[in-house]
């Protein structure tokens, strides 16, 4: 009956197995649906979905699969007219009322498109015409928890409705990200190391593993000197400018990285469309609120790890011509694709964070500009994946 939409799902980039289709098919066969399309619903986000970040996607093909059972696309303009009106409030005490009303979806849609070529009034209560209020498994302000509803809010949740409204939407792994979603990300960026002086306080698992089995199975725990991340971290952000619609994304950004407190050492500084003479050590970017690049250069060890977070877009000039710092109004002796040269030249890991997506780097206004930045530093879009993408190259050795 679903097979299409096994192959929908198939189609939309889950991983679905014929085993877990099969598994799926099964408990419909053993009745756990109770011919409940919400059940349904969740019956196969538990059985198919094996990761919370494909949830969201999960539910954006279960709407569009099923995205007749709202019906609205299949109303006429009058039955909205109809159903728009105030629905009169009832109370039904009684649930074992609508047990009669437990209807498999076929059948349930049949009668659904039936009704639509009958009804030729508003309907407001009763139990057989779409209308608000009532026992109807059609319409909405109802009772009826096994229906169709057609317009107004849900009072009980159909499986379509719960599926559009995407809960999950921040756990896709392809998501820009929120401060949690960073602070996740930024926990990959890290390289142990024993401390050579210290207590041994930490418990060693494998060892201790180890030596328990050495110890015909009596157990025998193992301590080690507690490790710590040997990671620095330097990140520049553009500020302002074309980057005002990230700002705020930024700020989550940066915040993550501020209460981060596994990094060796973590250095924080802004430019404005690209690095020329100062690094500024606030996003307002205002003059006297710096440090000199030279000194920065000279100062942060090659053992820094360097993010740079902005949209790479900015007129030609300002990246390849003396001068072209006209923004802040400050003359740059030195382009500012030189300057990210020294930076690509003093940390050999370095990338590049790019807010916009990257469907739209070739198409977008800077898009020469980003071209050119891409050719210095490894450039990846700023969501989840490119985030650990980005990551992924930063600890590469």
């Amino acid at each position: 009956m679903f097979l299409d939409f096994f192959y929908l799902l198939r189609v939309r980039g889950l991983d679905v197995s014929i085993g877990e289709w099969l598994s799926l098919i099964e408990a419909l066969d053993k009745g756990l649906c109770e011919s409940s399309l919400t059940n349904f619903y969740y019956l196969c986000r538990g059985v198919l979905i094996k990761s919370e970040s494909e949830f969201d996607k999960f539910d954006t093909v279960f709407a569009e699969y099923f995205r007749g059972v709202e019906g609205e696309s299949d109303l006429p303009e009058e039955f909205w007219r109809w159903l728009e009106q105030d629905a009169r409030i009832r109370d039904i005490n009684d649930k074992k009322a609508l047990d009669s009303f437990l209807l498999e979806l076929e059948e349930l849609l049949k009668r659904f498109r039936k009704r639509v070529a009958e009804q030729k009034e508003r309907h407001d209560g009763g139990n057989y015409w779409v209308g608000t209020g009532g026992t109807s498994t059609m319409g909405h302000g109802g009772y009826n928890q096994r229906g169709i509803r057609a317009g107004g809010e849900s009072r009980h949740k159909s499986a379509v409705q719960v599926a559009g409204e995407r809960n999950f939407r921040d756990f896709r792994q392809d998501n820009v990200l929120d401060t949690r979603n960073f602070q996740m990300a930024f926990r990959r960026l890290r390289q142990f190391s024993s401390r050579i002086d210290g207590e041994k306080t930490e418990l060693d698992i494998d060892e201790t593993i180890d030596e328990t089995c050495n110890n015909a199975g009596n157990l025998k725990l193992v301590f080690g000197r507690p490790r710590k991340n040997t990671v620095k971290l330097l990140m520049l952000f553009d500020s302002d400018g074309s980057m005002l619609p990230y700002s705020e994304m930024c700020s989550r950004l940066f915040q993550a990285v501020s209460k981060s407190n596994h990094f060796k050492d973590i250095k924080v500084y802004y430019f404005h469309n690209c690095v020329y003479d100062h690094l500024y050590t606030t996003p307002r970017c205002r003059k006297g609120e710096w440090i000199e690049t030279k000194w920065a250069l000279g100062t942060l060890d090659s053992e820094y790890k360097v993010i740079f977070v902005g949209d790479g877009a900015m007129a030609p000039s300002e990246l390849t011509r003396r001068g072209g710092n006209v923004v802040i109004g400050l003359y740059n002796e030195e382009p500012g694709i030189e300057w990210l040269a020294k930076f690509k030249k003093r940390y050999k890991k370095a990338i590049w964070l790019n807010p916009i997506r990257e469907r739209d780097w070739e198409y977008m206004y800077g898009s020469h500009t980003v071209s050119q930045i891409k050719e210095i530093f490894p450039m990846f879009e700023l969501t989840i994946d490119g985030l650990e993408k980005g990551i992924k190259k930063l600890l590469v050795k």
